[in-house]
């Protein structure tokens, strides 16, 4: 992207995989965003640790407890972000967390549908209207015309799986479809965002990553991580 760059990021579930790659992806550019919000479920737990070590080092790294499923924890982390970003708006949220199990239409229960729905879909509905009002404030508070990630924005990790025209050239090797069903609710999710976010000023849209080398992706993945965030950025 010519020109990028954002004083302010968020980026769900990011841990590991995906999430932890665009963390280091942030800290290794050159204008470095000067916050960087990097949220996990647990930042004590074990899978956190490499995350630990990156805010160590780096003081623009600020590690906030969010889990995507649960309100009261969406909003206590949005309240922190707001004091630690002292009235000037959170440029670029990019909603990455989501969970992949196992499922086929043999397989695939009630159970199954609803909770990767509510991790995939409802969290980052949740998370969006929570840090709302910063992203608004971001994009108030800039004098660049029209919309980008530089001014504010909502990136919501998707999949070419949530693809239904292109669901014939993947089916039958990787049938998930409880993900497949949450990501193209996410797809609807996200058009709807960029429809109702626009007249103030916020770009939203949904990034497929590429197949990636991760916990999630490991249906033969073709693509690593640091790969897919250079083609993307």
């Amino acid at each position: 992207m010519a020109g990028f760059h954002v004083r302010s990021v968020l980026v769900t579930g990011s841990n590991r995989g995906i999430g932890l790659e665009l963390i280091k992806h942030f800290i290794g550019k050159p204008n470095a965003p000067e916050v960087i919000f990097a949220t996990c479920r647990d930042p004590e737990g074990a899978r956190a640790q490499e995350l630990k070590k990156l805010a160590s080092k780096h003081p623009n790294v600020m590690i906030l407890q969010l889990e995507a499923t649960d309100s009261a924890s969406i909003k206590s982390a949005a309240k922190k972000a707001e004091a630690h970003l002292g009235g000037t708006g959170l440029n670029l949220l990019i909603n990455n967390a989501g969970v992949m199990p196992p499922s086929t239409l043999e397989s695939a229960t009630p159970e199954d549908m609803l909770s990767v729905y509510n991790t995939n879909v409802v969290g980052p509905l949740l998370v969006t209207q929570a840090f709302l009002p910063l992203l608004k404030k971001a994009a108030q508070g800039s004098n660049q015309k029209g919309m980008s990630c530089s001014k504010a924005a909502i990136v919501n990790i998707s999949t070419v799986l949530g693809s239904i025209e292109k669901t014939p050239e993947t089916f039958s090797f990787v049938p998930v479809v409880s993900y497949r069903c949450s990501k193209a609710a996410l797809n609807m999710l996200t058009k709807c965002q960029s429809m109702g976010y626009k007249q103030d000023g916020i770009l939203c849209t949904a990034l497929h990553p590429g197949w990636v080398k991760t916990e999630l992706g490991n249906f033969q993945p073709n693509v690593q991580v640091v790969m897919a965030l250079s083609r993307e950025s």
